[in-house]
Parts: C-alpha cells; structure tokens; sequence
C-alpha cells in the first residue's frame, strides 16, 4: 500500500467523513492503484487511466467509479448522480460499518474497472434528441451570426451546459439576461465554467 504524500492532507482536512474515506482509501490503496490528486480530491489510476475517486458531500462520502455505467452492479451498490452523468457512478456511504460491510464487493468493483480500463470499453453510442434552446437564445442567434458560428463551433458538452444554463430561469427576463452575459464567452470559444 502506497500513499502520496500530496493527498494526506485531503484524508486530515475532513472532519465529518474523515473515518470513512480513510477506510476508502484503504480499500482502494489495497488493490494496487496508484494514488494521485486530480480535481482537488484522492483520484486512483491505472496505468495513467482514472479508475475512481474519493469524494465528500454534505450528506454522504463517495468513492467515484468513472466507468461505472459499465459495470455489473447485481447489488445495486451504485447511483447515477444525475440525470445528466452517462458514464460516472458513484458508491454512497454514510458511515464506516457500511464500507467495512461493502469492503469485499467493493474490490470486486474496483478489480472490475481496472478491467473495463484495460479493456477500452466505452458506452454505445446513443441517438440524442435535437437540443430545444430557449426562444430568447434562438432568437440572438438568428440576430447574431458570429454568435452563432462560435456556438456551433463549441463542443457538445459546452452547447448543452449553455443550453440548461439558459433554460433554467422561469421567467423570460432571466433567461435573456443570462444569454447576454455568456455571450462573450461563447464568441471566445469558451464554455460556461471556463475562465
């Protein structure tokens, strides 16, 4: 079991989950991963490919299988975090006799992505549905065709955070006043996190 000494901080910073993800870490450190900080959080590799990730929220601790979508879950052990994640799932815990009860399978997941990983195995491909903008962004579009020559030069990810951004607000003033401030972001060739 190796650590990195650029993750110990993560492990002593945490008052609410510190147990937990220390017996996590444990888990995760005994099945030959190697230790990393990526996203400012204990990330596990395999061969330089991200296995999973410790993480913490206000309600629980979770370790991060990225390809867990991938995965055989008999027990149902891994949730989806949003509609919106495809391929990341996570193993939610709320307590240590939960993961100390779970240590076996567990492993069983984490040997089990770590072959995915080698395996180069990604989800199908899905048909998506043509994105519905909001009518004030369609709008500025057709006003604007800078704007939409590098809106459609964004990539697909950035088009649909821009597009949920955008279609949150209930109210037309709010929908128009978020489009007008990532404007010059997205003739930048920005995505809306970006800085």
């Amino acid at each position: 079991m190796i650590t990195n000494p650029k993750v110990d901080f993560y492990f002593t910073k945490e008052e609410k989950w510190q147990q937990e993800i220390v017996a996590l870490r444990n888990i995760v450190l005994d099945c030959g991963l190697t230790e990393e900080l990526k996203w400012g959080c204990p990330c596990y590799t395999e061969s330089g490919k991200n296995i999973v990730l410790i993480h913490v929220f206000k309600e629980y601790c979770a370790l991060l299988f990225f390809k867990g979508a991938l995965l055989d879950d008999p027990d149902s052990l891994l949730t989806r975090q949003s509609e919106n994640v495809q391929l990341p799932r996570q193993a939610r815990f709320t307590g240590k006799a939960a993961i100390t009860a779970a240590k076996k399978k567990l492993r069983t997941y984490i040997y089990q992505a770590v072959e995915v990983e080698k395996l180069g195995l990604k989800l199908p491909e899905t048909k998506k549905a043509a994105q519905q903008y909001p009518e004030e962004f369609t709008a500025e579009l057709k006003r604007n065709a800078k704007l939409r020559v590098a809106f459609e030069a964004l990539t697909p990810g950035r088009q649909r955070a821009y597009n949920l951004y955008f279609s949150q607000p209930k109210q037309s003033k709010t929908r128009q006043a978020r489009i007008e401030k990532a404007v010059e972001k997205i003739l930048a060739g920005k995505g809306l996190n970006d800085d």
